[in-house]
């Protein structure tokens, strides 16, 4: 893994909170030549730095309003439960997150449905039915605060 600098760094910030912006002004806000603001960058993507560029949509005018998450146990802690369970969760579309985690639960869902009746449906036909799932506690967001994907760098 290549070693980054503080030009890195700046780039990585302006290229968090505008993906899109043109290799010309990427290079004057952080004061390069266009070429060496193309080289750095390329260079951070090839070593994956970037992985990858998305548009951050509105979730209500795509009709997911609703943002849970979801405290999940599993009825066995074993290799083949979190397989299966993690398998499970990679392939339900409402599931926008999900971690393993240390304490009082397994894992740690982020999911986004339309309203609390799609949410009835997702843990009645999706939640409780994947692999292992012996108790969930839900928490339904009231405000979200804070909302950012961008990584403090």
């Amino acid at each position: 893994m290549i070693q980054i600098d503080e030009t890195d760094r700046r780039l990585l910030r302006v290229l968090q909170g505008e993906g899109r912006i043109s290799n010309l002004e990427l290079a004057e806000r952080c004061n390069l030549s266009p070429s060496a603001c193309s080289d750095r960058v390329r260079r951070l993507r090839e070593n994956d730095y970037i992985v990858g560029y998305a548009a951050v949509l509105d979730p209500e005018k795509v009709g997911r309003a609703l943002l849970i998450f979801v405290e999940v146990v599993l009825d066995r802690t074993t290799a083949d439960v979190f397989d299966a369970f993690a398998a499970a969760a990679r392939s339900a579309p409402d599931i926008l997150e999900c971690h393993m985690v240390a304490g009082g639960f397994d894992y740690l869902i982020k999911a986004r449905v339309r309203d609390m009746a799609a949410y009835r449906a997702f843990l009645g036909d999706v939640l409780v039915q994947m692999p292992g799932v012996r108790e969930t506690r839900t928490y339904t967001v009231l405000e979200e605060v804070k909302r950012s994907g961008a990584l403090p760098i």
